[in-house]
Parts: structure tokens; C-alpha cells; sequence
């Protein structure tokens, strides 16, 4: 499939591919630079199935907490 950009960036994503991927008005899209192409993903039901669980068995919570405390510490 192919589409073209907008003076301002834009670029339209073709209906078939909204509708496989649950796009609708006012999704979050996700656009990643992995070097050579770019990536836009969803942030829909389905992406955030995917994400639960993923940060099991890994310190992140204690990461997030250390973190939101040196925010407090420092007035944010």
C-alpha cells in the first residue's frame, strides 16, 4: 500500500489497515525510529494486552518508585 505526506506531515492510513489494526478516531499512535524505517503502532485494546506483563520479574516498579521520590525531593 502506499500514501503521501501532507505539507504539515500528515499521512493518511488506509481504511483496510485502520480496521485490522482498531484505529479509530482519537487513537494513540506510537511512532518509533528503529533506524531504518519508521514504525507507527496503535495504542489500542489489543497493544495493551500485549503489554501486560512483560516488566514480570524485572525491578521496574522499584525503579519507578526511586524515581517519582527524587521528582518529590526535588519539588516536581
Amino acid at each position: 500500500m502506499e500514501t503521501y505526506a501532507t505539507v504539515k506531515g500528515q499521512i493518511v492510513i488506509p481504511a483496510s489497515l485502520r480496521r485490522k489494526y482498531g484505529i479509530k478516531n482519537g487513537t494513540k499512535i506510537i511512532v518509533l525510529d528503529n533506524g531504518e524505517e519508521i514504525v507507527l503502532k496503535p495504542v489500542n485494546d489489543q497493544y495493551l494486552r500485549k503489554l501486560q506483563g512483560s516488566l514480570k520479574d524485572t525491578n521496574a516498579l522499584e525503579i519507578l518508585m526511586e524515581e517519582r521520590q527524587k521528582d518529590k525531593a526535588r519539588g516536581k
